[in-house]
């Protein structure tokens, strides 16, 4: 066996001069102000010093920063000095595509600008960066190759029609991202050509020509990788920095050595919770099986290869796919959309045999081919099969005791029945992957605390060890922002549900039709958005100003981006506009809070951490629900005071914030905790917004 040398066995590792830098960079009068004309922040430089010491430690931190402090540069400027400087990379992930977006094309240019302004700076300023996407949005140039060598086994004319478009497109796209095909592709012919398959290798395709190796090939190189949350967890339950070479003991989260920055870290443990859970639907059973071979068009992938045998193989698993979620949907789902499984034995295991015999079939055609891409796509398969069956065995047999399972029914007309599962508990999870890598991770958002104070959110997130930090917001909120909160408006009632509906659409016309700018009104289900909008939306239309609301065929990105064309918009929406939209100015002038956003307690996952929370004698209310209801609370207000210069309106009408104890706590959530209280008998005179 060959040894270390003794010099090399006591070199020191490479030094970090993110902390000594940030002290220059980020003071009254350092760099950042002096060089590139940006106003101090206090709050950031606090926060710049705190990140560049977890960096250099390789310790776990949290840190709410509120709007305005500048946290992407915070936490970018001494992640990319210490990466350059230690030869590892840094991890950046957030949750929505507004902030990825901002930190690709603002603010990582900004740093380039600062580490070229500074002769101390310059070995920085080279500094590489990428964005990287799940394999299936990166299009193959050998699979696409393939795909159109086989077109017909694979495609009738309407498909290979959209095979051709998207050869088209291929020659002028520089990144082959999905989303920059418009319109989108057709699912099924995508599937046919996407990287997401282990035949999309380094071996099988031209590194210089295929979308995605050229993307892994940037992510090698590159000192700071941005990704999304959901990515992230995807990418560490695939093995992480294990899978990228990394032995069992090795420090990273998805490379080796590597550290993490988790932007708008309060969806963390929601979106983990997905990640480390079990979602089988019954349309990706079926898209898996008819891209083997589909009985009615008579093409897949293995129709050359396939005998009759095989071909009826894949008809008995869709028939009996086909009895097994038809079943589910009958009895389990017949008179809700969710329901929980606490039982075994909810559903015949009629997928187990078949889908084992096709196992067989694939493996036993594959192993009669040579080592290639062929054989690497079939063996794909196969895992795809496995993994099918070790899905439904799991759900049926409840087998993992730490999760909570159940079925819902989705689609546009409510025909997919997917099987589901998740960790009661993700802490565990969060602390074994995350902050029992041996690397720093640092948790930030605007939104982490309860009343200021950090515990909560540490012990979700598991890391209740972690040193934290709030940094509140340096825009005047007291000029700027004015809280009214009506007191009269009946709070929800399953037995007079009408009352309060028409109360709140009186409310919600009233407040919308008094203030100039745009509105964002902010519900917690879909029944009673709608209930108001068919009210309320005729007054704000003939009143000339557009009305917008989530639902339609427009995303959340293009709604905000109407809203900001606009100026003056009404835009309506539930669950995802509470976070992450992005709309300065007065273009939204007013946020209305229709009802304060608790989560039902009646699902599954909800119901399961209850019981856990009482099993352990505590108060599922004040520890889970209540918790979660103010964070969300505070990232809807959140949306209204975006620049220094916004000013606006925040206008609650759930009248619980005054009659229950627990509404000082939302009160307190408020950046601006003084407001005045509203009756249909005084609005007229007390409620006055910014004109």
């Amino acid at each position: 066996m060959i040894g270390i040398r003794d010099n090399e066995a006591q070199a020191p590792p490479p030094k970090s001069r993110a902390p000594e830098l940030a002290a220059r960079i980020f003071p009254e009068g350092g760099w950042l102000q002096t060089n590139l004309d940006l106003e101090h922040r206090p709050g950031q430089e606090r926060m710049a010093h705190s990140v560049a010491a977890a960096f250099r430690d390789d310790l776990p931190l949290l840190v709410e920063a509120g709007t305005g402090i500048g946290k992407s540069l915070a936490y970018l400027v001494p992640g990319i000095i210490h990466a350059t400087d230690c030869g590892r990379q840094l991890i950046v992930s957030t949750h929505t595509i507004s902030l990825q977006e901002q930190i690709e094309k603002k603010d990582l240019p900004l740093c380039r600008r600062l580490f070229g302004s500074a002769p101390e700076l310059a070995r920085y300023a080279g500094f590489l960066s990428t964005v990287l996407v799940g394999k299936s949005n990166y299009l193959c140039t050998s699979r696409l190759s393939h795909a159109l060598a086989e077109r017909a086994s694979l495609f009738d004319d309407a498909g290979y029609a959209e095979l051709l478009r998207i050869a088209d497109w291929a020659e002028t796209t520089h990144t082959g991202l999905r989303h920059e095909l418009q319109p989108p592709p057709n699912p099924d012919v995508w599937d046919s050509v996407n990287a997401d398959s282990s035949s999309c290798s380094r071996r099988n395709c031209d590194c210089a020509r295929c979308f995605y190796q050229r993307a892994r090939a940037r992510v090698r190189s590159a000192q700071v990788i941005v990704v999304n949350h959901s990515l992230l967890f995807s990418l560490i339950n695939a093995g992480g920095a294990r899978a990228e070479g990394a032995g069992a003991e090795a420090a990273g989260v998805l490379f080796p050595g590597d550290f993490v920055v988790l932007d708008e870290a309060h969806t963390v443990p929601e979106v983990a919770e997905e990640s480390f859970g079990l979602s089988l639907s019954s349309l990706g059973v079926e898209r898996t099986l008819k891209h083997l071979y589909n009985p009615r068009t008579r093409r897949g992938i293995l129709k050359k290869r396939g005998d009759a045998e095989f071909r009826q193989r894949v008809a008995d698993v869709l028939d009996a796919s086909g009895q097994f979620f038809g079943f589910l949907a009958g009895t389990l789902l017949s008179e809700r959309p969710i329901v929980r499984v606490r039982e075994t034995g909810t559903a015949e295991p009629l997928l187990g045999e078949p889908l084992a015999a096709l196992e067989r079939s694939v493996a036993k055609i594959a192993d009669a081919l040579e080592d290639g891409r062929e054989r690497d796509e079939l063996l794909e398969q196969r895992a795809r099969l496995r993994a099918i069956r070790g899905g439904v065995d799991e759900w049926l047999g409840l087998a993992n005791p730490a999760h909570v399972y159940w079925a819902e029914k989705g689609g546009r007309r409510q025909t997919i029945v997917t099987l589901r599962s998740a960790p009661v508990d993700v802490a565990p999870e969060l602390e074994r992957c995350l902050f029992g890598a041996g690397v720093a991770v640092v948790c930030t958002s605007a939104t982490l605390a309860l009343a200021g104070e950090m515990g909560p959110f540490a012990a979700a997130i598991g890391a209740p060890s972690a040193r934290a930090q709030v940094d509140e917001s340096p825009f005047d909120f007291e000029r700027n922002m004015r809280v009214f909160v009506a007191a009269d408006v009946p709070p929800p009632s399953a037995q007079d549900s009408r009352s309060a509906i028409d109360a709140l659409a009186d409310y919600v016309g009233f407040c919308c039709e008094r203030v100039a700018g745009g509105s964002l009104v902010l519900f917690t289900s879909y029944r009673d958005m709608q209930a108001v909008a068919a009210a309320v939306g005729p007054r704000i239309v003939s009143l000339g100003r557009p009305f917008l609301m989530q639902g339609g065929d427009l995303s959340r990105t293009e709604l905000a981006q109407r809203m900001r064309d606009a100026g003056n918009a009404v835009l309506f929406g539930t669950d995802s506009f509470w976070t992450g939209v992005d709309v300065p100015g007065n273009a939204l002038a007013q946020v209305v809070i229709a009802r304060l956003p608790f989560s039902p307690p009646t699902h599954p996952i909800a119901e399961a951490k209850s019981e856990l929370i009482r099993d352990r004698g505590g108060d599922p209310f004040n520890e889970l629900t209540l918790p979660e209801a103010v964070i969300k609370f505070r990232q809807g207000v959140g949306r209204l005071i975006r620049t220094q210069t916004d000013r606006g309106t925040i206008t609650v009408l759930d009248s619980r914030v005054l009659a229950k104890a627990y509404g000082r706590l939302f009160i307190e959530g408020l950046p601006q905790r003084s407001f005045t209280r509203l009756t249909v008998g005084n609005r007229t005179e007390q409620f006055r917004p910014f004109t």
